[in-house]
């Protein structure tokens, strides 16, 4: 299946797209490769791309003051990612965003997004049901970090994102989840124990 293949089937899913409207959206989205640990987005940088993982793991995370990291978010195949603060406003990024593995992504530029949206209204259906799940998962995981322990947050990322969990270094993942490395591994040690 090529690159572009994929985004079109993703976003039949959404809208149903004309032979014409298909066309236009592979002439905006661009195939790039990324190798392990390389960045696609810096701070004070402005994201000028969003990005549709084909193949690969990323992460975007922010540094505190006290030099700590915090991971904002995750993606494997068929996620998106950027900093999205700075890509839709279009000003100085705040996160990096690095490669985990080596991927294949598409991007799309900031300005192609706004002619997509002003050219058809599929386009801007699309994106706007795009920002509306992003926007529900964000307030979902916040209300998860207020409310759960450690462990039910790993319980629940555990059974609703298996892939991602093998997929994404520990760290990175007690990061997301808002815990420590030893944290996390003293979680999954109980709950290997249980098991046996």
């Amino acid at each position: 299946m090529t690159h572009h293949k994929k985004i079109i089937d993703y976003i039949n899913k959404v809208v149903t797209l004309t032979d014409e409207e298909t066309a236009q959206i592979n002439a905006c989205f661009k195939a790039i490769k990324i190798k392990k640990r390389q960045f696609i987005v810096q701070p004070n940088y402005v994201a000028e791309h969003r990005y549709f993982v084909i193949k690969g793991a990323l992460r975007a995370y922010v540094i505190g003051d006290e030099g700590q990291d915090h991971t904002i978010q995750l993606a494997i195949e068929d996620w998106w990612i950027s900093d999205y603060n700075s890509y839709m406003f279009q000003q100085p990024a705040t996160m990096f965003v690095m490669a985990l593995e080596d991927c294949d992504l598409l991007q799309i530029s900031f300005e192609d997004e706004q002619r997509l949206k002003m050219m058809n209204h599929k386009f801007e259906t699309f994106f706007r049901i795009m920002a509306e799940r992003a926007s529900a998962f964000m307030q979902k995981r916040v209300i998860l970090n207020l409310t759960k322990t450690a462990e039910e947050r790993y319980n629940h990322f555990m059974d609703n994102y298996p892939l991602m969990v093998r997929r994404v270094p520990q760290y990175a993942l007690a990061s997301y989840l808002g815990m420590t490395t030893e944290f996390l591994s003293k979680i999954r040690n109980q709950k290997v124990k249980r098991k046996s």
